[in-house]
This record gives structure tokens, sequence and C-alpha cells, in this order.
């Protein structure tokens, strides 16, 4: 298995943290290969202006912002811009479209550029224009140049004009600021159309706008967005929202809004308003099926509605929702051999981890871990992972570092999530003693 150096440091740190890398996801993907050839098909049809929704349900521990990110790797590497938002009910509430939109923006990312990436974009479409310009004989810097410039991007700018024209009028005075130097007022307009706040009023009145992105604007944006991003030669926009489910846990009057909100969503997607947007959420059975989630909306509910078949390996890709499937031993030995080989490959060490952390040793991690989750490989696969590399780092460090006999492991209240609290069984976990064969 080769990985970049790079890559393999990203991957190991994040493991180490207990959290999902942010790249590399193809090299750790398991069980995921049989979405491949459904996505493809959906680029393809992003990139025709066509638009998409897929819901990822799982339980906890099943992988769903894994599965999310993976899929965000892949559009990236098919030249797609993304977006991971994750929903909460005070950093960004579902039914409040304003920061929903200002976190999309936030986490704009490329190929190119992890996070923030929409100046780079912006940057991207104005020197394509700049490029087209130039085919035409004129020379960069004249007056000549930047009127047809500016005429070319008024023509290209005639979707966005229709969809959202503030978002077009924004455009162009970011253009005009740019190119006459007056970067200030630049980086405040796109400050501005990123949803940020707070940007001076001195800086808005350059582009003839008042007040900050609101409720009812920022779908508007978000299809100016769409127009500018397929103009730049991007495929379209892969939009996650992570951890939907939280809507379960919110008062009932911000649950039914959240609610409302996404169906609202889901209906100006299959209406056509968002051309070259795929949206993703996640959540649980729970949310999907329960009492205090999509069911509490009718319309929501007949929407995402999905006849799952006796055996996961047959269910429809193409349904509304994607059932993932949850970790069992096997994966999880299959998960943690990659890891180790993925860190022995740049080691020093690497014939000695190899040897000492066989696969007949993961497998005996996973059990010894898993049991302490009340037999559940589906809850153990972050702390697993987590462990398995303070292992190897043991043995890379240390020759006479015998895993068996010297890698005393514990799980400690402070390392768990709430729900691998409750997997446990107890809300006040004492340490645990991790015994090896």
């Amino acid at each position: 298995m080769v990985v970049s150096p790079k890559r393999r440091e990203d991957i190991i740190d994040a493991l180490r943290r207990g959290t999902v890398p942010q790249q590399g996801l193809d090299v750790l993907a398991v069980g995921l290969d049989r979405f491949e050839g459904f996505f493809a098909e959906e680029f393809a049809k992003l990139k025709q202006g066509g638009a998409g929704f897929k819901a990822l349900q799982g339980e906890y521990g099943s992988g769903k912002t894994f599965a999310s990110r993976w899929l965000c790797e892949r559009a990236k590497r098919s030249g797609f811009v993304t977006a991971e938002v994750q929903i909460s009910e005070t950093e960004t509430p579902l039914h409040r479209h304003e920061t929903v939109y200002r976190r999309i923006m936030e986490r704009l990312s490329t190929s190119a550029q992890q996070f923030g990436a929409f100046q780079a974009v912006l940057d991207q479409w104005f020197f394509t224009l700049e490029q087209d310009v130039e085919k035409e004989g004129l020379v960069a810097g004249t007056d000549a140049f930047e009127a047809r410039v500016r005429a070319l991007l008024d023509q290209r700018l005639t979707d966005a004009t229709r969809v959202s024209p503030i978002f077009a009028q924004v455009v162009r005075a970011i253009r005009i600021a740019s190119a006459g130097g007056d970067d200030e007022t630049a980086r405040g307009l796109v400050a501005w159309l990123s949803g940020q706040p707070n940007v001076a009023a001195s800086i808005k009145r350059r582009a003839d706008i008042k007040g900050d992105i609101d409720h009812d604007g920022a779908l508007q944006m978000l299809a100016g967005l769409l127009t500018v991003i397929r103009d730049c030669g991007f495929g379209g926009l892969v939009v996650v929202l992570d951890e939907v489910e939280t809507l379960q846990r919110v008062r009932s009057d911000v649950r039914e809004k959240g609610l409302n909100a996404l169906r609202g969503l889901l209906d100006e997607l299959a209406g056509g308003r968002f051309p070259g947007l795929f949206m993703v959420i996640t959540g649980t059975p729970a949310f999907f099926t329960g009492t205090e989630g999509v069911q509490r909306l009718a319309p929501l509910a007949q929407r995402l509605h999905t006849d799952f078949r006796d055996d996961p390996k047959f269910d429809n890709p193409r349904a509304p929702r994607i059932r993932l499937r949850a970790f069992d031993f096997e994966t999880l030995l299959v998960l943690g051999s990659r890891v180790r080989d993925i860190y022995a490959s740049g080691a020093a060490a690497g014939d000695r981890l190899r040897a000492r952390c066989d696969d007949a040793f993961i497998e005996d991690l996973s059990r010894g871990i898993s049991m302490q989750f009340v037999g559940k490989a589906a809850i153990a696969p972050r702390i697993f992972l987590k462990k398995l590399i303070d292992i190897l780092d043991g043995v890379n460090d240390h020759p006479d570092f015998d895993p068996r006999r010297d890698g005393s492991l514990k799980i400690v209240n402070s390392e768990l999530t709430e729900q691998e609290r409750a997997a446990i069984g107890r809300n006040d976990v004492d340490d645990i003693e991790i015994s090896l064969p």
C-alpha cells in the first residue's frame, strides 16, 4: 500500500487524536466500494446540470462521518467543490438558512485548498475570464482589456443574475475593486458574500448593498454560488450536513422548523433550483424511523421512505437512504491491518511493527476492546484505532517493547463520548484495563 509521507502523517495524527482524517480516506475505506459506481453516476449527472440528494443512515460507530468525508474526497478528485457542515442547535441550527450558508462558505474545499476556498474559486473565475479575453488579442492592463473582461463577466453572470441578482451585483463590485487595487473593499465584499456579519457599511456602499444576508436571501446566494462554481470548470458542489439527528434533542418548536427546512431543501433540489448541487445528510436509524425525527413531518417521511432488504448487501443505493453496515470483528481486523501497514510503510522499524503487531495481535486487540462495549464492534472503531496507534508508537519507539507484555491499555472516562459511555453501560467509567491473550 503506497501512501505519500504527508498523507500518512495526516492519517496517523488524526487517528491518534481519535478523529476522522481529513484526507487519505480511500486507503481506509472498508465496505464502501459497493457505492463507488453509484456515486460516479451521480457525479456525471451533476456535471450535466442535474442535482441530487442522499441520506446516509447508520448507528453510532458505523462510520457516517467517515463515509461522508470519503465521499467528499472522491468528489474533489472528480473536480467538485465540497463543504462539510456539522448541524447543531447552538452553532448551526438547520432551520437558519443564513447560518447554514455561512458554514458552507467557511468549509468550502477544493482539491487544492482544504477550507475557505471561496476566494480561491472567485480568483480562478476572474483568471479564466482574463485568459479568454487575452485569447481575443487584447493586452492585459489596458482599459480596453478591463472593459472587455467586465463585459464578459456580465455575460457569464447572466444565469447568476437571474437566480440571485444581489450575488451577481456583489461579484461585479469585487471585480471592479480588485482591478482598481482596492484590496480592502474586495476582501470586505468577499466576506459579505460569504455570509459573514459585521462588514463595514462603507464597504457595503461600494456595492450598493445594505444589511447582511438573511434567511430568505441565503438560498438565492447558494444558487448564485453554484453558477460561479460551474463556470470555473468545477463539476458542481457537494454539501454534507452531518449529525442531522441532533434535531431529536432540541425543543419541539426548533425541531419542527428544522424538519420543515429539510423538506424545503429537498423540494428545491427536486424542482431544479440548484443545478450542480448534491446534498448529503447523515443520521441514525432512530432519526429516520423514530417518533422524534423525520416521522414527525409526514411529507418529509414520505420523501425519505426507503424499503431496505433483508440482506444489506442487496440494498438499492439509488433509494433516498443508504444504510451503512455496522462494523464487525472481520471489518475491524481489515481496518486495523491497513492502519498498521500505513504506519509501518514510513517507519524505520517497519519490519518490527509488522512482526509484533501481526494480524493475530490486531484481532485480539479488537476483541479485547469490543468486549468492553458489550461485544459491539460497531461502537469500538474510534477507540480501537486510537489504542492501536498508541501501541504502534510504542513498538516503533522502543526496540524491546512487546505489545502483549508491555502494551498496558486503559479506557478512561474522559476519552469516551456520551454514546460510548452508554454502550459500556455506565456513565461514570472508572479506568478499564484491556486484557490481551
